[in-house]
């Protein structure tokens, strides 16, 4: 009877391991998969560039004003709360001031449609000024026509990320969607890309361009601008022209607003050197600057006789 006995448990052994085999390598049942698109993508398709309507788009400051005109309370409250949100997801910094704001917000209670769609909000900057790598938004405005039915102001906080230039994702969980939903939140990149471009110090940033020197005999003929590509207006600065080293004129000028320009032609400039080989301009500010760099040209004579 051994053998019978030993041979039952050969059969059970083989049994099991024929259930484990079965279970392991023949499942049953069913389990899905799905793929969920990250909040922290701007967008599922579009690139860092497309973000905002135009490339580094910003106000001068970090620190932003704004009005809040004819809103029920509860509009009010959303546009108060949702720049509160920002504020402690970024670097920037708002205030409310009763006149010259940077942001204006008023409230309507009319109902608008595109097409089928129902737009709860308006926004967006309404003066640009381009200056060096920068668009600046000198002012915004933001029309709310609904207030947020969830739980955080997401449509005040779409029509702020508005203002500050940011354009609509093709993420329907990321707050730019063209469709107001609940669970929507503000992609990371948005965050990252707000606390770069406002990392960036509110200097003004004189530089030369069209730059141009003409010699007839000793005498000097010069035409110049300077721009301000700063994101601030300068203070009043002083350009020295030398030739080969010798100083031969030191004008001093007004501010300049950002992005503004000045344009300075000179004729009849006395040089007391027989020959120039260089003319040097140099832009001397009190001011930080964003760069330096650009405050100093050197030129050859043109038509030198």
């Amino acid at each position: 009877m051994g053998w019978l006995k030993n041979f039952l448990g050969f059969i059970s052994v083989i049994v099991i391991i024929s259930f484990l085999v079965i279970y392991w390598f023949f499942p049953y049942g069913e389990v899905n998969f799905s793929f969920e698109p990250q909040n922290s993508n701007f967008s599922l398709v579009n690139s860092e560039n497309d973000m905002q309507f135009y490339s580094n788009m910003r106000f001068p400051e970090k620190e932003i004003s704004y009005k809040i005109d004819d809103c029920p309370i509860k509009k009010k409250e959303d546009v108060i709360w949702a720049f509160n949100i920002l504020e402690n997801e970024t670097i920037l910094k708002f205030y409310q001031i009763n006149e010259k704001e940077e942001i204006s917000v008023i409230c309507e209670d009319t109902q608008k449609f595109e097409g089928s769609t129902f737009i709860a909000g308006e926004g967006g900057p309404v003066d640009i000024i381009k200056s060096g790598k920068f668009n600046i938004i000198l002012n915004g405005k933001i029309l709310l026509l609904e207030a947020s039915e969830c739980e955080k102001p997401n449509i005040a906080l779409h029509e702020i990320l508005h203002v500050l230039g940011f354009n609509h994702s093709s993420n329907p969980n990321n707050i730019m969607y063209y469709l107001s939903k609940c669970r929507q939140t503000i992609g990371e990149d948005t965050i990252k890309k707000i606390n770069e471009l406002y990392s960036v110090p509110s200097n003004p940033d004189l530089g030369f361009e069209n730059v141009s020197a003409v010699m007839h005999g000793k005498y000097l003929d010069i035409n110049v601008s300077v721009r301000n590509y700063g994101l601030k207006d300068s203070e009043n600065y002083i350009i020295t022209i030398y030739a080969d080293d010798k100083n031969v004129k030191e004008m001093e000028l007004d501010k300049l607003k950002l992005g503004y320009k000045t344009v300075i032609s000179l004729s009849n400039l006395w040089v007391s050197q027989i020959s120039v080989n260089e003319i040097k301009l140099i832009i001397n500010s009190s001011d930080e600057e964003l760069n330096k760099k650009n405050n100093i040209i050197l030129l050859k004579i043109k038509n030198k006789n």
